[in-house]
């Protein structure tokens, strides 16, 4: 199984759309943060617009075609560029979404905005290994391949929000979910990958190591088994994944296997000392050792935890039946 595959089944991502934005000049966006599980998206289908820099850098501008997420998951402006006093805009709701729009006409803004559902604690291991914010182009001229894949998924997005049409909302969500392996796919095929999971994997010589680790995380890795499967030497190896990841092979190991782990003793009955092994553990007090180090918690706490009363569950399918995400909020 390929490394992106292995991952999204390991740690389970849901999409979700939340707001369509047709806004004419001048416009403004104060929007977040999120839940602190969600990773915000924003897909601009026409028009264009500036994101102001939440740790105060240069102002990004994105044009129609772009796909913004931000996975460090901020507050942040999106505005017109204009400097003018936004136009009020107001929210209505759609069958399947929200729509937030005002009464300006010139240079209009058509924006998807959504967010990708994480369920803890993996949405801290997946946020680590991305960027702050990631940006990728998949509209006209973007090229073949993942980027055609990626405008065709956008542009059947836009046929689904244009009206409320019969399973809309099951259909955008689906879409949405499926758009975040493609932003990463392609992230991954760019030579200017930013540093992070997205850069290591990006470099064909290193992938065969990725791949080793993400789909038998049990087998005792050594240095210089991984370094044979890149064909380089061990010293070429780490400060490859140093540059590129910013951590070392092992410190990437330790999280797949902590996330398998923590899936493990959610979701069966397995005893600690067989969720040790299957993690690549031969002693359960290595295991117990590493995974308190890295999760916070106990094994047979972080079990319990994973379990919830009859009422929190009710309580939790309440709270996450049709409720707005936070995401969704929007201060025009």
């Amino acid at each position: 199984m390929d490394w992106l595959s292995r991952l999204f089944e390991m740690i389970p991502v849901r999409g979700r759309l939340d707001l369509r934005c047709s806004y004419g000049v001048p416009w403004r966006i104060d929007q977040g943060p999120a839940a602190t599980n969600e990773i915000p998206y924003h897909a601009v289908l026409a028009g264009s617009a500036i994101l102001d820099d939440p740790a105060g850098g240069h102002p990004l501008q994105l044009k129609a075609g772009d796909i913004l997420l931000l996975p460090s998951n901020p507050r942040h402006v999106m505005h017109d560029g204009s400097g003018a006093a936004p136009r009020p805009a107001r929210n209505r709701p759609a069958l399947n979404f929200t729509i937030s729009e005002n009464l300006g006409s010139d240079q209009r803004l058509d924006l998807l905005c959504g967010h990708f559902a994480i369920a803890p604690p993996h949405d801290r291991l997946l946020r680590s290994y991305l960027p702050p914010r990631l940006v990728v182009h998949a509209g006209a001229g973007a090229g073949e391949g993942t980027a055609t894949q990626l405008a065709g998924l956008v542009s059947m997005m836009r046929s689904e929000a244009a009206d409320d049409h019969l399973g809309g909302h099951a259909m955008l969500n689906a879409l949405s979910t499926a758009m975040f392996a493609l932003v990463l796919r392609l992230a991954s095929e760019s030579g200017a990958a930013p540093r992070g999971l997205l850069a290591l994997v990006g470099h064909a010589r290193l992938a065969p190591a990725v791949a080793a680790m993400f789909n038998d995380p049990a087998h005792a890795w050594s240095l210089p088994e991984l370094a044979q499967l890149c064909n380089m030497s061990r010293a070429t190896l780490a400060r490859q994944f140093q540059d590129k990841l910013g951590r070392s092979p092992s410190d990437l190991l330790t999280d797949i296997r902590m996330t398998l782990a923590a899936n493990e003793l959610k979701r069966s009955s397995l005893s600690t000392g067989a969720v040790a092994e299957l993690a690549g553990y031969q002693s359960e007090a290595a295991f117990q050792r590493a995974f308190k180090s890295h999760m916070g918690v106990t094994a047979a706490q972080w079990r319990k935890a994973q379990r919830p009363s009859g009422q929190d569950v009710l309580a939790s399918a309440a709270a996450d039946g049709d409720a707005p995400s936070a995401a969704s909020r929007i201060t025009p």
